[in-house]
């Protein structure tokens, strides 16, 4: 049988545990029906988020995925995504954030996370997505 793998050095645990730390730490932001403006609760949640990028992690590259509800075309949904993603991006950056530690994508409406076609679930469509890139 070949070899057991090497274990993890003190390197890799700390890394693995700081991104999900920091997976933990960053919320997504809500928005409501055709708007990519950042409500005042979710501007509080980024917040924590950016003190927490900058103090404990401070090279950790973001990943904002823009996201929609199943209304409205492809391309309109694909832009709509963009300008979230870009107002969530633009407003970390204002809260000290590096440009090149954050990147932007939109999904539209492609990627739901729930597929049912009432209020409650486009809600939780609607939204900006933030993870760790871990490439």
């Amino acid at each position: 049988p070949p070899p057991p793998p090497p274990p993890p050095t003190e390197a890799d645990k700390f890394r693995s545990a700081t991104i999900a730390e920091l997976q933990q730490n960053l919320s997504d932001v809500s928005f409501e029906y055709d708007k990519s403006e950042i409500d005042d609760e979710s501007k509080n949640a980024l917040s924590k988020g950016a003190n927490w990028l900058k103090l404990s992690y401070n090279t950790a590259v973001v990943e904002i995925e823009g996201h929609c509800d199943e209304r409205g075309t492809i391309p309109y949904n694909l832009s709509l995504g963009e300008r979230r993603a870009r107002a969530v991006m633009e407003y970390l950056q204002g809260l000290g954030v590096s440009a090149n530690r954050l990147k932007m994508i939109s999904y539209g409406k492609e990627r739901p996370q729930c597929t049912d076609s009432d209020e409650s679930c486009w809600q939780k469509n609607r939204r900006a997505h933030l993870k760790i890139d871990s490439k």
